[in-house]
């Protein structure tokens, strides 16, 4: 099974993604990490020197790429659904999983991190919250389940996901790796 995380900057995504991967035995793909590696630059980088629209192009090929294979588990960028043409993608694959993060807990995960270009703000909260009203029915329209994550540690979400692919998929166990 193909699974994609999908939701805002600070959700979880990766590290979920991660724990997920190795849950269920399967390959994980991080569409920033991979985009970065055919870039060689960061993101951020290429943003600033080639402008936004040649950097969703660049997404969107990685996000195809990934949704090629047939076992996996798929982090995206938080940005991935802002493309009519990704939403598309993403609501033909077979499982996609929104991680829900309010953007107070968001801010709580990451305002310490001066990695992030998007909390390099005077009021990074404000900037969350914009995003948020933004991109909040997009990631539900891509989406086939959201998973609230302001709490919960990272075992605990893996736990929620796996029960939930479980129910999505009888017969197939997703608390095991596949043989």
């Amino acid at each position: 099974m193909l699974c994609v995380l999908i939701g805002m900057p600070g959700s979880g995504k990766s590290t979920v993604g991660r724990q997920l991967a190795r849950r269920l035995g399967v390959s994980f793909f991080d569409t920033d990490h991979l985009l970065e590696s055919r870039l060689g630059c960061s993101i951020r980088e290429y943003f600033e020197a080639q402008g936004e629209a040649a950097f969703r192009e660049r997404e969107q090929q990685a996000l195809a790429e990934c949704l090629s294979n047939e076992h996996g588990v798929v982090s995206t960028g938080g940005g991935i659904v802002l493309r009519p043409a990704n939403r598309e993608l993403l609501r033909a694959a077979p499982c996609v999983i929104y991680l829900r993060a309010s953007p107070e807990d968001i801010y709580r995960r990451l305002r310490h991190d001066t990695t992030r270009p998007l909390l390099q703000v005077a009021d990074p909260l404000r900037k969350l919250k914009e995003l948020y009203a933004e991109r909040d029915p997009l990631y539900r329209e891509a989406a086939g389940f959201v998973v609230e994550t302001g709490r919960p540690s990272v075992a605990a979400l893996v736990n929620m996901i796996s029960m939930q692919l479980d129910l999505a998929s009888p017969g197939v166990s997703a608390s095991a790796p596949k043989l």
